[in-house]
């Protein structure tokens, strides 16, 4: 085992929505025999049937594979992204220790797990595999004036891509801003690294040690190729505001002419509803941290059964009871930022919804209630 090394490869971020966060991975390194395997949990098939729905229902399985460093290294050359290795400060007895519960894991019956984002994945697994099997405790550095809940951690790697940002906000809930503890912010490589960087090894009969022996960058980052595109101008919050100067535009006009313009509605209750279907889907997520999503109440699958009413009734110039029932759903939303952080944009699209509720009371049940009092007047 004297010849033997083993090191927590940290990958920096790459393009594709599933590498924003970066990537971790284990690097088995003989100089006697030359064998250098990477031990990577982050495998998938992105052919899998359904893959996309699997991964946010939280049922997509990973699997572990054992691989040439070389290739592995190849992989990371190619798509420009950097790699860094803490070479771990082990015994003889932690080294073989290890390599015999790779070797166990990596049997085809062992090799699959259930990918959890937050709670499982390949930052965590490699954590567990190196931190399992040292004799001894591993304390870590803790900054007990820096808290951070899983959203803003998330931001730190996905707030130059907005769109992307954009939907990771609209799927997390209520519990994706807890605090969290330093061990659960070690779902991310970068932040593993830097807990592995600080950390001390208490072994009986021992002097505390570090538990990064030496660390070096494998391969350095290329730096993007920079330039904007039409989504980095056009993102949620604009796309949301223009939407909504339209519609407050349309019901200004709708107003002054005491009618309204069922076919805003008709388009608004649809995509409003469609959403909140996809919302509501994920009560039965198995991530725990989308489960309770607040942004229900505004992205509201009641409106696919609200939308045939309201359109029938608008179209009648008759006030629909469903515009009250989406007025109370909004302004419960509004209070639910003191609990939730929205998706970006969110609140003005709370606004857009909003007038339309406004207008459509205006025009219809308070212009009735008018209508009827002018009546009266004729009678008396």
């Amino acid at each position: 085992m004297d010849s033997v090394e083993i090191g927590l490869l940290t990958c920096s971020p790459g393009k594709e929505i599933y590498s924003l966060f970066g990537h971790t991975a284990i690097r088995v390194h003989d100089a006697a025999t030359g064998q250098d395997v990477a031990v990577n949990y982050g495998l998938f098939n992105y052919h899998t049937p359904y893959f996309i729905p699997r991964f946010v229902f939280g049922l997509c399985d990973y699997e572990m594979g054992i691989y040439p460093f070389d290739l592995f290294m190849e992989e990371y050359t190619e798509e420009g992204r950097g790699v860094v290795e803490q070479r771990i400060r082990l015994t003889r007895q932690e080294k073989l220790d290890i390599i015999n519960a790779l070797a166990l894991n990596a049997r085809p019956e062992n090799k699959v797990y259930r990918y959890n984002f937050f709670y499982d994945n390949c930052s965590s697994r490699a954590r567990d595999m190196i931190i399992d099997h040292i004799h001894g405790h591993v304390g870590y550095r803790v900054n007990a004036s820096v808290t951070s809940s899983y959203r803003a951690m998330v931001h730190q790697w996905d707030e130059q891509h907005p769109w992307d940002s954009f939907g990771c906000d609209l799927l997390l809930g209520v519990k994706a801003d807890r605090q969290t503890t330093l061990r659960q912010q070690q779902f991310l490589p970068d932040s593993l690294r830097a807990s592995f960087a600080s950390a001390k090894v208490f072994r009986e009969h021992q002097s505390p040690a570090d538990l990064v022996d030496s660390t070096w960058t494998v391969l350095e980052a290329q730096t993007p190729a920079t330039g904007s595109s039409i989504f980095d101008i056009f993102t949620p919050r604009v796309v949301i505001s223009i939407l909504t100067l339209v519609v407050v535009l349309a019901s200004v006009r709708e107003y002054r002419r005491k009618k309204i313009y069922w076919g805003i509605d008709l388009a608004l209750l649809l995509a409003d509803g469609l959403a909140g279907f996809v919302l509501f889907l994920m009560i039965f997520s198995k991530h725990p941290t989308v489960s309770l999503n607040l942004q229900i109440l505004l992205l509201n699958p009641l409106s696919l059964i609200a939308f045939y009413s309201v359109v029938r009734k608008s179209r009648r110039s008759q006030y629909s009871i469903w515009w009250t029932v989406f007025t109370v759903c909004i302004l419960l939303f509004f209070v639910g930022n003191l609990l939730q952080d929205y998706a970006s944009g969110m609140n003005i699209l709370a606004l857009c919804l909003l007038d339309r509720c406004i207008v459509n009371y205006c025009v219809h049940a308070k212009g009735k209630y008018a209508s009827s009092l002018n009546t009266n007047k004729k009678i008396i």
